[in-house]
């Protein structure tokens, strides 16, 4: 067996990759399903979020390619040079990645919690697959336990930070008080749950939420103090927004060039800021060619992000340590499972010989051979098949002397001793 993880994320890949490899909630189920169905792909969970998508697998040896050779063909890849920002790794580097991601490490906000909740729910879709065994189980576990540790022990989550809290803290810039400007939220997801309870902090008095749901919608806002609309109707109301944040899980742009071109005519050429933070992305990229348009995607705000990141390293620092006495810990269990269960290993040979005895036979029948004969070569023939190892290597043991190995074989095969033979 081999444990896999490979995937892309915002530090090696842009926004326009991304948005390819990306799997949506509704594909999620049915992937995970054909991604088992592959050659030597025993279990896996797929990690989708704006920032990332991964795959984690555990794959029997020799199928290592497996995961990414479907990968390419089911998110029709090609042409894309995926090898030139996809990473890959294996066994305690898989182990080391997954750690990593789940205590925000990995994140473009360093040590940021929603990670954990997403980590948690690509887990649950695929135990709800059935595309989880034991060992994957209890990597999960195992992850989950090691970000709580980091959370609560050190102060990585100290004065917590999320994409949303970034794209507030951007608005904030361009709108010195925010109190006086109207905000329109498209989406009700998380991140823009979280967007809204920082624009509330920020004392907002306008709030506008557009979702495809419009129950959805009306919860959030209701919540918050804002007000709801159809995302059909969101052009009618553009033209209030002063701020615009959108993270919707739309396959295609819900905010078009056309669309902002008429709300900025509407609003006589007074400035909108729009932060995008979804992937695929929710706004139109031409967007930004407007004038009195400041549209930001995912990506750009890296900038804002970085201020944060110095108040975080040291804490950092002390969750790496804990990481890597988790991956140890892990690991050898992990390889304590493959060395107390050879029961594969043995059937695997077993089958092969198996195989290769039957073919044989039928081969004699097909030559003109009785039955009879046939069914004595079989028999023969896997008996050798089976027998001669472990007898050749009991046979090294009584020269040797190794009464260790031969009282266990007697005990594995249920073999009588020679005292009890002769009695």
């Amino acid at each position: 067996m081999a444990l896999i993880a490979l995937g892309l994320n915002h530090l090696c890949a842009p926004v326009a990759l991304r948005e390819r490899a990306a799997f949506s909630t509704d594909d999620t189920v049915g992937a995970l399903g054909d991604l088992v169905a592959q050659p030597g792909v025993r279990e896996a969970v797929i990690l989708s979020t704006c920032n990332r998508t991964e795959l984690y697998c555990n794959v029997d040896s020799g199928a290592e390619s497996s995961p990414f050779e479907w990968l390419h063909r089911h998110q029709q890849l090609h042409g894309a040079n995926i090898d030139e920002f996809l990473y890959r790794h294996t066994e305690a580097d898989a182990v080391r990645h997954l750690f990593r991601v789940a205590t925000g490490l990995e994140s473009m906000v360093l040590g940021e919690p929603q990670i954990l909740g997403q980590v948690k729910g690509a887990y649950n879709m695929a135990r709800d697959a059935r595309t989880l065994d034991a060992p994957l189980e209890r990597l999960f576990q195992n992850t989950f336990s090691v970000a709580k540790r980091v959370r609560s022990d050190t102060s990585i989550g100290t004065n917590p930070v999320s994409v949303a809290f970034t794209a507030v803290r951007l608005a904030e810039r361009v709108f010195t008080d925010l109190a006086n400007a109207c905000v329109l939220l498209v989406g009700a997801g998380e991140t823009i749950e979280l967007a809204a309870r920082h624009l509330t902090a920020a004392n907002v008095q306008r709030l506008i939420v557009a979702n495809r749901t419009l129950d959805n919608a009306q919860a959030l806002a209701g919540r918050f103090g804002g007000y709801a609309i159809a995302l059909s109707d969101l052009e009618r109301h553009l033209a209030e927004a002063d701020i615009v944040i959108s993270s919707t899980a739309a396959r295609e742009p819900v905010i078009g060039r056309e669309m902002v071109a008429r709300a900025i005519a509407a609003r006589r050429s007074r400035p909108m800021f729009l932060v995008d933070l979804a992937v695929p992305r929710d706004i139109e990229t031409e967007v930004a060619k407007l004038p009195n348009v400041f549209l930001y995607s995912i990506d750009d705000l890296r900038e804002v992000i970085d201020e944060n990141l110095r108040s975080r390293q040291q804490a950092a620092v002390e969750a790496e340590a804990m990481i890597e006495l988790s991956v140890e810990h892990f690991m050898t269990w992990w390889r304590a499972l493959e060395l107390n269960n050879p029961i594969a290993s043995i059937r695997r040979n077993a089958e092969a010989s198996r195989d290769e005895a039957l073919a044989k036979a039928r081969n004699l029948l097909a030559r003109g051979k009785s039955a009879d004969q046939a069914l004595e070569f079989l028999a023969h023939t896997l008996t050798n098949k089976l027998v001669h190892a472990p007898s050749a290597n009991l046979r090294a043991a009584a020269l040797r002397g190794d009464s260790d190995l031969l009282q266990a074989a007697e005990r594995l095969f249920d073999a009588p001793a020679r005292e009890t033979e002769s009695r």
